[in-house]
């Protein structure tokens, strides 16, 4: 074997072994090929609305808690959204922080310890460093996935999947709301409150917006109301407990889409207990699954699809 030949086998077998590892997988960018994701497209604010305005032939769907992560997919990746989509149509929620020098990226913890190979706080960490880092899986695992910016996100957002926003504590409101109009984004990102003054003041900043409300009982329907936030503007996170199917159709009866947060208790019952549990929860007025396990969840709903509906036109799904 002559030396070049041999330099370049060493060469080769090195770099097999060598840096982070995970499933041979690449995100493809905004306007790439992605004719092998199951997604949403819409065109418009007007298609949004109606795309979350409830109807009785409405399509139950799930949306990925911090994207959905799986072994070798982390929390909060781009690469981790697309692996969902492979399987299902889904809604992304997605956690945005601020680094020190006021980038948003996407990460759940103050501390980028458990999801990432670097250490310390984001909001004391300059982007360049978070940038350097690669992304762990929930295993613990190093993958070769990098920790996106919210830019990056609602760019790949558009014509596959719908965001739901948690926007941190330290991350002022007006960030967000600038990130989504710059990127023309709106159509494709609702933004998560957890309180109504939030509501109403991410309502006042951008009314054209669709938010995520907890609404939880009778007695928060009217709170909602006494805001002045139109309900066409509302998606309704009614808790991670399951509600009565009257209260679900007291939120359908205002044309409001329910969401169920599964994570946690509810699905580490299905877990246990056999994944036709999601189904119940349809049956019994969630609309929307909000699960850590949306692969599952979906496949379990799947049946519960109407044979036609308004909403089919929204979806693209896989051959």
């Amino acid at each position: 074997m002559n030396t070049s030949l041999l330099r370049l086998l060493c060469l080769v077998s090195l770099l097999s072994c060598t840096g982070p590892k995970t499933e041979n997988f690449k995100a493809t960018g905004n306007g790439s090929e992605s004719s092998d994701l199951q997604t949403i497209r819409l065109a418009d604010l007007e298609e949004t609305r109606d795309f979350y305005s409830w109807t009785s032939d409405r399509i139950p769907m799930v949306s990925a808690h911090r994207g959905g992560p799986y072994p070798g997919f982390p929390e909060n990746a781009i690469e981790t959204f697309e692996h969902v989509l492979k399987y299902t149509p889904s809604i992304i929620e997605l956690d945005v922080a601020m680094t020190r020098d006021s980038v948003l990226v996407l990460m759940h913890d103050d501390e980028l310890d458990r999801t990432t190979n670097g250490t310390g706080k984001v909001n004391e960490v300059d982007f360049a460093y978070v940038q350097s880092l690669f992304l762990e899986d929930n295993e613990g695992n190093l993958t070769e996935f990098k920790v996106p910016t919210l830019d990056e996100a609602l760019i790949w957002t558009k014509g596959k999947a719908l965001l739901t926003v948690d926007i941190k504590r330290s991350v002022p409101f007006e960030k967000v709301v600038d990130a989504v109009r710059k990127n023309k984004s709106e159509t494709y990102a609702a933004l998560i409150t957890y309180s109504f003054e939030a509501a109403k003041k991410l309502h006042g900043m951008a009314p054209e917006l669709m938010l995520s409300v907890t609404i939880r009982n009778e007695e928060e329907i009217g709170r909602l109301e006494e805001t002045g936030i139109p309900w066409n503007r509302v998606i309704a996170f009614t808790g991670v407990t399951e509600r009565t199917p009257e209260f679900n159709k007291a939120l359908h009866e205002k044309g409001v889409f329910t969401i169920l947060g599964t994570l946690g208790n509810l699905d580490k019952s299905a877990e246990a207990r056999g994944d036709e549990l999601y189904a119940t929860f349809v049956q019994n007025g969630a609309d929307i699954l909000a699960t850590d396990r949306p692969i599952e969840a979906a496949k379990a709903i799947e049946t519960l699809k109407p044979k036609t509906s308004s909403k089919s036109k929204y979806f693209t799904h896989a051959d």
